[in-house]
């Protein structure tokens, strides 16, 4: 590569990645060279090589010069030796100096007056007969490693290990190629041999972001509302590296955004941190309103539970619960229930509260409705009782509030962070009611090259809730298509979806007919997706993706909780049953290997069970928000989850 194409390339580098010159060195190809060699030698890896010379992949030429990224690794140490290996007479001429002479031979003027004595005590004249030392110079590298072996420590995954090593999670994957999804205490991993001063610790008072493909500042701006400068200050390492996909930031507690902590790290098992044996006091408060249920017969009691919602919803609750206190006393765990019917009142709600010595108890699961979890979350508060709510995210965030169920912000970013990942989707439709119009400008805001599709109108002007083949197929393109159906209308759903499904096209080069690839998402799922009316088969053709706050269990996998539950109460539980269950487990496992549940948050980032997930986050002027949601799609009639 001759200097031109080299000063050319590294000013397309510095305009395009906005990183500044001195992050940056350049090597010159010696015979024999490999990339392997030269990555070791500067500490960086042979794809960071790679990355700014392409041509490389091809082989090494002698002489050809590489544009090296600087690593903060620790150097290797580098001596040079000279050997003399004879002389090189010079006749001095006019204007020539030990400089000159210096830069000519490349030698330094020291060598020259080492070897020309007379130098010491007279200047050089015109005619000076010079004897030029020949040194045959040795460059050793003194071999320092480049990765130590680290221990995983207690409840640590793969991201925090790479943000205090300042790599992505697939750099640390790279540099461990047998590396489990989900790392083990005591597991002996590669990291990069970092001084200690440069390794960074994960601060609990911040979230934590991994940078997405092609996200540049402008667009974390828009997404984080943090500029580059105030991200600078959070990562002061940005200054040198520049943004680059997968690296991890540290940015201020948001409620609506998805940081890395949830996008990238593995579960814990809290049953293998129990640590406190001692007994475990939590109320549960419902809705039973068995004040309302006709004792006097069986058939009376079974009409009772199917005329009252809240008696329903209450009683599929609590049979979750009860199975989980059955599978925490096998555990060893010592655990007290109160139960209290909240009749669906906030006077009883009060009341409860009231008559009972709530200072004692460690954890309340409930109540199951906004209001009558409003009142008792605040009346709490004088205990600092935490309060586990298991209803959606309509509830206000008071200090000892943990809200279980990820918010709708959460699964719209979700979905917005996976289509700004796919690299290979070419064109992007919105197709929308009058009712979600809302939501479509959104998307538009967050794609602004995606097309709007709306639903057909009447000639009043009013919805009639379905499109046409011709309003689909005129805004599809070859190759891959992404289209967001945004409705609650069931009939419109199915419209859509039967419509999209008939235009997927493979490739005939006989017809000479490219392949049309469309897959289906949605930011809000709902009942419109999931009804009679839905065709399963045209989701699965679609392969119909979306973010949820829980993932469907597979009866397939013998899971020890349905297995017991069905033999208990001979039916395979619900979801609300997988949810009193999932939150009693997390609850008490909390307690019992942390001192408290508030600790727990940090102790225990991510814990997942059935069907739910949690990654508290606490609001900076309020409780602990669920951070934790499933990205899933659908394959083959089935529902399963995505890895992103």
């Amino acid at each position: 590569m001759n200097r031109f194409l080299l000063v050319l390339v590294l000013t397309c580098i510095f305009s395009f990645s906005n990183i500044n010159a001195q992050n940056f060195s350049t090597h010159q190809v010696k015979k024999g060279e490999t990339i392997e060699g030269i990555a070791k030698r500067y500490f960086v890896t042979p794809l960071d090589i790679l990355k700014f010379n392409p041509d490389a992949k091809n082989g090494l030429k002698p002489n050809t010069v590489l544009i090296i990224p600087i690593s903060k690794a620790v150097k290797p140490k580098v001596t040079i030796s000279k050997e003399l290996k004879g002389f090189k007479t010079h006749k001095t001429k006019r204007k020539e100096t030990l400089y000159s002479l210096s830069k000519s031979y490349d030698v330094t003027e020291e060598d020259i007056k080492k070897y020309n004595n007379f130098l010491y005590s007279n200047p050089l004249r015109k005619g000076d007969k010079l004897q030029i030392p020949i040194f045959e110079i040795t460059e050793i590298v003194e071999e320092t490693n480049t990765t130590v072996e680290y221990t995983v420590k207690p409840k640590e995954g793969k991201w925090r290990i790479a943000y205090k090593y300042g790599i992505t999670v697939e750099e640390l994957e790279a540099l461990n190629p047998n590396m489990a999804d989900v790392l083990k205490e005591g597991e002996v991993i590669n990291v990069p041999n970092l001084d200690a001063d440069k390794q960074k610790e994960v601060d609990s008072k911040y979230s934590y972001y991994t940078v997405l493909p092609k996200e540049g500042f402008y667009r974390l701006k828009l997404k984080l509302g943090l500029d580059q400068e105030a991200l600078e200050v959070l990562n002061p390492d940005l200054k040198e590296s520049g943004l680059k996909s997968g690296m991890i930031l540290k940015i201020p507690f948001s409620e609506d955004i998805t940081s890395a902590a949830s996008s990238n790290l593995q579960p814990v098992n809290l049953i293998d941190s129990i640590s406190d044996v001692s007994t475990k006091h939590i109320a549960v408060m419902l809705p039973f309103r068995l004040n309302r249920v006709d004792f006097d017969s069986i058939a009376g009691t079974k009409r009772s539970i199917q005329k009252d919602p809240y008696l329903n919803a209450s009683l599929d609750f609590y049979s979750g619960i009860l199975v989980a206190a059955d599978s925490l006393k096998k555990l060893g765990v010592s655990l007290k229930i109160d139960v209290y019917d909240t009749k669906y009142q906030i006077s009883e709600v009060s009341k409860i509260i009231n008559k009972n010595n709530f200072e004692d108890v460690d954890a309340v699961i409930g109540p199951l409705t906004p209001k009558c979890f409003d009142k008792a979350a605040s009346e709490l508060r004088i205990y600092n009782t935490p309060i586990m709510s298991p209803i959606g995210s309509k509830v206000e965030l008071y200090e000892n509030v943990f809200q279980s169920k990820p918010s709708d912000a959460l699964l719209k970013n979700e979905i917005f962070n996976y289509v700004r990942s796919v690299d290979s989707i070419y064109n992007i439709i919105v197709v929308s009611d009058t009712k979600t119009i809302a939501i479509a400008k959104d998307i538009k805001t967050e794609f602004p090259q995606a097309t709007h599709v709306q639903s057909r109108k009447n000639k009043d002007g009013k919805d009639e809730f379905f499109v046409t083949k011709d309003d689909i197929e005129s805004v599809l393109k070859p190759g891959k298509n992404l289209v967001f159906l945004e409705t609650r209308n069931h009939g419109f759903a199915s419209n859509v979806t039967s419509v999209l499904a008939s235009l997927i096209k493979v490739e005939d080069k006989e017809l000479e007919q490219e392949a049309v690839d469309i897959e289906l998402v949605t930011t809000h799922i709902n009942a419109a997706f999931q009804g009679d009316q839905i065709n399963n088969t045209h989701l699965s053709k679609l392969k119909f993706q979306f973010a949820s706050t829980t993932k469907e269990y597979s009866e397939s996998d013998n899971n020890i909780f349905v297995k017991k539950y069905s033999e208990l109460y001979n039916i395979t539980p619900n979801k609300r049953a997988v949810k009193g269950f999932d939150l009693t487990m997390d609850t008490v496992l909390r307690l019992v290997s942390s001192e408290g549940i508030y600790l727990s948050v940090n102790n225990a980032a991510l814990t997942e069970y059935v069907e739910n997930k949690f990654a508290y986050k606490k609001k900076l002027s309020g409780g602990y928000y669920n951070n934790a949601v499933y990205l899933v799609r659908y394959d083959d009639l089935n529902i399963v989850e995505v890895k992103h």
